[in-house]
Order: structure tokens, then sequence, then C-alpha cells
């Protein structure tokens, strides 16, 4: 039965396209919330007839579960969104469920360009132009409204672009929403490369819905009479708190700097009575290699954009696994000490690119870097002579 309801307003907008005046357009913007996928907040457009009271909102959020093979897709960047209609009434009950707010601005569209919208957006939810290849800085919920009125409105639609504002990179606009999220601002920086570390210019920054809203409170409308205000009035229609999300002390700075202090005492421990303790090194340089292969994959399988050139992979190297073979041997070949050789320089190299700002790496990471550059030169100075001394290793 909704279906149905959905369908006749849709066909209401259709037949009273040319009657635009009677309609009021809206961008609805909704506040972050607790889960990764949400942290960003959300954008939607509102089209409410005042006449009849129909209301709708058009939302380019969304995705169908059911997709084949959708994990998969997902990961390789090849998963499609869509838009799909709600009523109103839907849209708010679903954000009071979620306990977000919901903000209102009611754009100042005249009779033509209102129609133009309508059109536009009811051309959009056709099955054959529904869905679009989500891609998040370039093609998602917001930026797909953000062109819809570049579109509707054309030369007349001036960004009102802030002067004197601070640069920021696109990974440091992500980090304002995932701060509180350690664990996902880390798997973010882990996955996304030294591409989103360049300055977003205005209009690129309204991938976020908060900055889109922002955006839209600033520009005009000219060219159509005397020059206005894009937003003519503004209001929250759902008031809630901010979502509070709890900290924890099981956190990547906290678990990562223990797992250096440990290294640093295994390793002086070492040290003082000739061991090598290449049990730690198996762990730590398998689960390295783990995390190479992965951005590895990221970066020359996918379609993803943002996971070209992610130089993680000089210190978390796919490579890093052989060592799991040549370290165990009782008499170590010549590549192993050739290969620590080659480690220490790649996270040497890490740093360097990291000072110079040629990629931003999450902060977390330092102790591991620090870690491996301590192992492989403890084990490159060490690992044939304790090994030919007949000296006890540990491997646990």
């Amino acid at each position: 039965m909704k279906k149905i309801a959905l369908f006749f307003l849709l066909v209401s907008l259709d037949i009273s396209i040319l009657q635009a005046q009677n309609y009021q357009v809206s961008l609805l913007t909704c506040d972050p919330g607790e889960e990764l996928y949400s942290a960003f907040g959300h954008s939607a457009v509102r089209v409410k007839d005042i006449l009849s009271g129909r209301d709708l909102v058009f939302n380019y959020g969304t995705f169908d579960f059911n997709t084949p093979n959708f994990y998969l897709k997902f990961s390789r960047g090849k998963l499609d969104y869509m838009l799909s209609v709600s009523t109103y009434q839907q849209f708010i009950d679903h954000y009071t469920y979620l306990e977000r707010e919901v903000r209102e601005q009611v754009l100042d569209l005249n009779p033509e360009q209102t129609a133009r919208a309508v059109k536009f957006l009811r051309e959009n939810y056709q099955p054959e132009n529904r869905f679009y290849r989500y891609d998040f800085f370039y093609d998602n919920c917001a930026t797909r409204i953000r062109d819809l009125f570049e579109v509707v409105l054309g030369d007349q639609l001036e960004w009102k672009d802030p002067g004197g504002i601070e640069e920021k990179t696109f990974r440091t606009l992500i980090d304002e929403y995932v701060y509180p999220l350690p664990w996902a601002d880390l798997g973010i920086d882990l996955a996304l490369g030294s591409v989103i570390d360049q300055n977003a210019k205005e209009r690129e920054k309204q991938f976020l819905p908060d900055y889109m809203e922002a955006a839209f409170s600033r520009a005009e409308i000219v060219g159509d009479g005397p020059t206005r205000p894009l937003v003519k009035k503004q209001q929250t229609v759902l008031k809630l708190p901010p979502v509070k999300i709890p900290g924890s002390i099981f956190n990547p700075y906290v678990l990562f700097w223990l797992v250096a202090i440990i290294f640093i005492i295994i390793t002086y421990i070492g040290f003082k009575k000739k061991r090598l303790y290449i049990g730690f090194d198996l762990a730590l340089f398998g689960i390295l290699s783990i995390i190479g292969i992965v951005v590895f994959l990221l970066w020359f399988f996918t379609e993803h954009t943002a996971t070209k050139y992610n130089w993680n992979l000089l210190w978390a190297f796919p490579v890093h696994g052989c060592l799991l073979y040549g370290l165990t041997q009782k008499y170590p070949a010549q590549w192993v000490r050739k290969y620590l050789l080659f480690a220490l320089i790649l996270a040497d190299a890490a740093i360097v690119f990291w000072i110079m700002g040629w990629q931003s790496f999450h902060p977390s990471i330092l102790p591991l870097i620090l870690v491996v550059i301590l192992r492989t030169n403890y084990l490159y100075y060490n690992l044939e002579r304790l090994k030919a001394a007949g000296r006890n290793v540990m491997v646990k």
C-alpha cells in the first residue's frame, strides 16, 4: 500500500509540474550518528505541495542490501547507490528513532526554478536513472543534491565562499567526524591514500552534509530580479541533542604504544641475554604483511579513487610475510639480512614521507613504525651472530 501511495504521489508531482508555485523545495540536513556509515551526517531534498499537503523526501543515500555479491561490490567500489522516495513523515520517524537532529532550509526558488527541480528529481527517480556509482568524496548523497541545484539554477547560483578560512585537506575534513571513533579513524587512514591529502576547495567540501548546509546558507540567486539568498527560511524540524559517543581506553593509541613498550623491553632483555626472541617478530611481520596485502588490493584492484598512492605500504609491506620463513631457519640465508635492511629503509622512508607531508599517516601507527625500525636494526646486526653461536632462540 505504501508503494502504491508513493506512486500516486509521484504521478501527482508530474501532473502538477506546471503549477510549481504550489511547491516548496527544501534541503534537509541530518546530524551525524554513532556508527561509521552515519558518522558524516546525511542530506535529502524535501518537496512539499503547500495546497494539498502532499509531502515527499528524495534521498540519494540508499542502497539495496539484496544486491548480488553486495559486500564484494562494496569493497571493490562497484556498489551502486540509488535515489529513493519516502513521505516526509516516514523520514522524520526514522530519524526520531535514530535520535538524530534534522534541520530544514527552505529554498527561495521562483516557479520556473521550482518546476525544473521537481522535473529533475522525477526524472532521476525513473528506474533507468535512479542508480549511480557511489564515490564518497565526489558523488554521494550530498554532492548529488549540490549538482542538482547547480543544474537547475545554472549561472544564477553563486556560492559565496567565505574569505580567510583555514585550508583543509580531505583527510582533515574526515578526521573532524571520525575522531570520536578511533578504530574507524585508523581504518580509514590505513585504507585511503595520499590523494586525500590535497586541500579541498570550498565546493568540494560539500561532500559533507554540514559543509553543504553552510554553503547553502551563504549562497545567492542572481539574474532573475534582485539578488536574494538561496535560503529564505531555516529551521530545526527535529530538535535533538548531538549523539554522544563514549570514549574507551581500548583504542589504537594505547594498544600500539603498549606493543612498542613490550618490544623495547624484549629487545633490551634479548641484548643482555644474547637472545633474539624471534617469536615476537614473526607475529609483528605477519600482521604487517596482512595489512599490506589489504592496502595493496585496495590500491590496485578496486575502483575506489581514494585508495590510490597509499604509502602505508612503506611500513606495512605485503612481502614482510617472507620473514616468517626466513627467520625460522636454523642458518638464515643471506637474503634475510638484506631484506631486514630493505624493511628498515622502507620504515625510515615512511617517516620521511610523513614529515614532508606527502601523506599523513594515522598518529597511532608511529609506535609501530618505530618498532619496525628497532627490530630490523637489532635482527640485522645480531641474527647470524647469535644463531651461529648456538644460542637459544625462543620462538613463541
